[in-house]
């Protein structure tokens, strides 16, 4: 008897590249595609019922981008491996889709191949990247980190929105969340960069996982 097939759903704005996934998926032996969704307000209305085993999200999505989209999607389907499929190269992109939930990240254009093992690789457990992604996630860590005493000079709140910021959590969610205004939150994301010496949001993430 033949196992059953991996479920696999599709955000993607564009109609059609989002077809030519579709198509793709259609053709992989082993893969059934469950439905394609054009913007993150519907896959958040629909994806929870379909319960795919994988999910592939594009990030610029019209109204909420795919990172949000993850973010909120990820804790209602945590079975769900969710393969970011998009033009974004930069670490901050890279990083906050992992952070949201992510397990994999792969560029456009993606070849049908490509897109199967990536489904596959990350049913089995894996983190499906692109090559060029990769290498970005290993320099980033390989950067040096500073003293753990970094980490160690925020202060309390700083800390507690560091850490929502690793879970993947928006800066008015996390404003929301602490009952404070979005303002106090990026004066306290401001104090957070300079107290670890980063630049960006994945920079500050990813020391504070590495130092934590």
């Amino acid at each position: 008897m033949s196992s059953s097939p991996i479920t696999v759903a599709i955000v993607e704005d564009n109609p059609g590249l989002r077809r030519s996934l579709e198509t793709m998926l259609d053709r992989a032996s082993g893969i059934q595609c469950l439905g394609a969704f054009p913007d993150a307000e519907q896959a958040l209305r629909e994806l929870p019922a379909l319960r795919p085993k994988v999910v592939m999200m594009d990030i610029s999505l019209p109204g909420m981008d795919g990172v949000a989209c993850v973010a909120r999607l990820a804790p209602s389907l945590p079975e769900t491996q969710i393969i970011m499929l998009t033009v974004y190269d930069n670490t901050d992109a890279i990083f906050d889709s992992l952070a949201a939930g992510a397990s994999g990240y792969l560029l456009k254009p993606v070849r049908s191949a490509q897109l199967v093992a990536a489904i596959k690789d990350a049913v089995a457990g894996g983190a499906p990247m692109s090559s060029s992604i990769a290498r970005r996630v290993v320099q980033t860590f390989k950067r040096p980190a500073g003293t753990a005493s970094d980490v160690l000079r925020l202060a309390p709140r700083e800390r507690e929105i560091v850490d929502l910021l690793s879970k993947g959590l928006l800066q008015k969610e996390i404003a929301d969340q602490l009952n404070i205004s979005y303002w106090t939150v990026q004066t306290h994301i401001g104090r957070i960069y300079e107290k670890l010496h980063v630049h960006s949001r994945a920079q500050a993430v990813a020391k504070y996982l590495r130092q934590t």
